[in-house]
């Protein structure tokens, strides 16, 4: 098998933290509410299906977080998770459209196709249309659906698009990454384009508005209109904390002493988030949504540590298998737990909020459609033990082969050289390239490597393709024990083997030129037939609009690189 290397070149970040205290003692937005005394009818047993407000954060690293000791201010996170319940054993995939596509679906990668890599712009993929996606689910159940923000599950034809899978509304980007106030994406040299819709439409008249405020006030119009008393499922995919780095001066201003300006400018991101949070919060207890709701936050994958984020203390960083990549920010709040104020270490996935999600709206999940998450409410409210014991955080058969790996190295069980990761119970083990592999400290400096023993370690992962953690006793993979505990590296390894026995092929397609914003009316939208993928009919039909003028820098270049760009895919078809 073919595999290649997940996490782009090794770069330490100067992180230097400088600490700021300003007044954000202000009346607590959230107050406690009793559980609601009447009879409970659904499951778990609630009187009517709860509203459910799902926050997703792109980006933002593990240790971003006011509770986890940062330097970063998120006086309203700190709040909700304080007052709900917090997620300390909660794990998520390392890059963007894993996390997003098991969120939606329920089901690990290896199930839908998306095991290797993001789904680029101009690849004719999205996610599989033969699934049953969460809000299509909650829309069985009696649910008004909404989804606010960032998409990234493929655009390539109208079917594909969040309307199209489940969603009443939708405002927000299709892509992975644009800029905050132009929403303007390139994918390379002369390929740029708008990407900001309402619905299946191109929003032009939303350009120069920052999307974490656009966000916030789309959802609070949303609350302001739709009636209380029937149920609603909001997922709001915020854009921040991904790159560009870009806030408003205010918010800059706030970190003015943090010496690296990477890591000023993405505090100022995070805590611009906390406000569009509390404005979200505060409309649900405005509108009277509050008493009967349930927020849960999520981060997708671990900080880019060359992009102001921060995982310390865990390993490695985005696009990585160790903790720094996978184990995430989350917690619940609701009038609704029954334990509140509390810190949750029950084993979750992000693959379970499908299966928890539908459950607490009374929706039907049933057993034969194959869902890799497990309902962990009762975890989650009551303080049960997990139903969860063993996380696959993924099988990728297209990385490159890691040098020192072999099938001989994996006991004739697993070829080690495949990137492969799996946890069971306190049991984490890694094969084939896990990726960047360093701790990086708040405070290190920014030569690299940074000091003697970064370099040893990344020395000796050089020349390793297999590695065993006791994650619970050693949170931080400090102490590799492949070496000594050989019986538990085969049993992990036949686990992989068996969940590599249900994987489906890979869907990654070569990009298609005929992508180009420049055929869509100078936006990213779908592009291919809805007949046929391959038969391209040109234009972008209603996505054009005449009257619209450019004003972002890049778009000037587009005529310059259009020819550029032409012959290059010529080239490479």
């Amino acid at each position: 098998m073919a595999v290649y290397a997940l996490t782009g070149f090794s770069l330490v970040s100067l992180l230097s933290f400088g600490y700021l205290s300003w007044d954000w003692m202000k009346p607590s937005l959230v107050t406690d509410v009793s559980m609601d005394p009447m009879e409970k009818l659904l499951p778990p047993a609630f009187s009517r299906p709860p509203h459910i407000i799902f926050i997703l954060t792109d980006d933002q690293g593990y240790h971003d977080i006011g509770y986890h000791d940062s330097d970063i201010q998120t006086p309203m996170l700190d709040r909700l998770a304080a007052e709900g319940v917090k997620l300390e054993n909660y794990y998520i995939q390392p890059i963007c459209t894993p996390s997003r596509s098991q969120l939606i679906t329920g089901r690990y990668q290896i199930h839908t196709g998306l095991q290797h890599s993001i789904i680029r712009p101009r690849q004719p993929n999205c996610l599989p249309l033969d699934q049953v996606t969460l809000p299509q689910k909650l829309q069985e159940a009696g649910y008004s659906t909404h989804m606010v923000g960032k998409w990234h599950l493929g655009f390539y034809k109208k079917e594909c698009l969040p309307t199209r899978r489940g969603f009443d509304t939708f405002l927000g980007s299709l892509t992975g990454n644009v800029d905050y106030y132009t929403y303007d994406n390139c994918d390379g040299p002369g390929v740029c384009g708008y990407d900001l819709h309402e619905g299946e439409n191109v929003a032009w008249d939303q350009s120069g508005k920052y999307s974490t405020f656009l966000y916030a006030q789309r959802v609070s119009k949303i609350l302001a209109t739709h009636n209380p008393k029937e149920p609603i499922f909001i997922y709001v995919a915020f854009q921040a904390v991904h790159t560009p780095l870009q806030s408003p001066k205010e918010y800059i201003y706030r970190y003015r002493s943090m010496g690296n300006v990477a890591r000023r400018k993405y505090a100022a991101m995070v805590t611009c988030m906390d406000e569009a949070v509390r404005n979200i919060t505060w409309a649900l207890k405005k509108y009277g949504y509050y008493d009967n709701s349930v927020i849960v936050f999520s981060t997708d994958n671990g900080g880019q540590t060359f992009s102001g984020g921060s995982n310390w203390p865990l390993r490695g960083r985005k696009g990585t298998y160790w903790e720094g990549g996978v184990r995430g920010i989350g917690f619940v709040h609701s009038p609704l737990i029954k334990r509140k104020r509390r810190t949750s270490w029950a084993l979750a996935h992000i693959t379970d909020w499908y299966p928890t999600l539908v459950t607490l709206a009374g929706g039907n999940v049933s057993e034969a459609e194959g869902l890799d998450g497990y309902n962990v409410w009762p975890a989650i409210s009551e303080g049960k033990e997990s139903p969860r014991t063993e996380i696959l955080h993924n099988i990728d058969p297209l990385y490159n082969h890691a040098k020192h790996g072999s099938l001989e190295g994996g006991f004739g069980i697993w070829n080690t050289a495949v990137q492969a990761s799996i946890r069971v119970r306190e049991w984490k083990l890694l094969t084939g390239d896990p990726g960047y592999s360093d701790w990086i400290p708040p405070q290190m400096l920014t030569n690299f490597p940074g000091s003697w023993w970064n370099l040893e370690r990344l020395t000796d992962s050089v020349r390793k393709s297999v590695w065993l953690f006791n994650i619970t006793a050693d949170p931080y993979e400090r102490h590799d024990l492949s070496g000594q505990r050989p019986d538990v590296v085969r049993a992990l390894l036949k686990r992989l083997v068996h969940y590599n026995r249900t994987a489906i092929p890979v869907r990654y397609p070569a990009e298609n030129p005929r992508a180009h914003p420049d055929f869509n009316g100078g936006a990213w939208g779908p592009w291919a037939s809805e007949e046929e993928v391959e038969d391209w009919e040109g234009g972008g039909g209603p996505l054009r609009n005449k009257n619209k003028k450019k004003k972002c820098k890049i778009c000037k270049l587009r005529s310059f690189f259009r020819k550029l760009n032409t012959r290059l895919m010529s080239n490479r078809i």
